[in-house]
């Protein structure tokens, strides 16, 4: 798993980089970057940050994925999290933050 990031849509608000626990993501002209991809833990931190959905999570053929991109959009406490894949189907979940811990 990796993430990507399509800088069209980065506003180099920098809270990607803040909540990295890996401090992995990089800004490079005044963009958000990840120099090194492969040492992604996959935990989504910044996926869940990004309120521009500029960051995708990677979801590759080998763990299931079938090339899909995971990314989300916060509306106050609900996650819209989609998965889009290769032909541009999608599918949407919507989970709201303050359950999360409820169970």
């Amino acid at each position: 798993m990796s993430i990507e990031i399509r800088h069209d849509l980065c506003t180099a608000c920098g809270r990607c980089s803040l909540i990295c626990p890996g401090s992995l993501i990089k800004f490079k002209e005044k963009k958000a970057v990840i120099p090194h991809p492969e040492r992604c833990w996959g935990c989504a931190s910044c996926i869940k940050e990004c309120p521009s959905e500029a960051i995708a999570l990677f979801l590759g053929r080998d763990i299931g994925g079938l090339g899909g991109r995971m990314t989300v959009r916060r509306e106050g406490s609900l996650l819209h999290w989609t998965v889009t894949m290769p032909d541009s189907s999608s599918q949407t979940v919507t989970i709201n933050s303050r359950d999360a811990n409820k169970y």
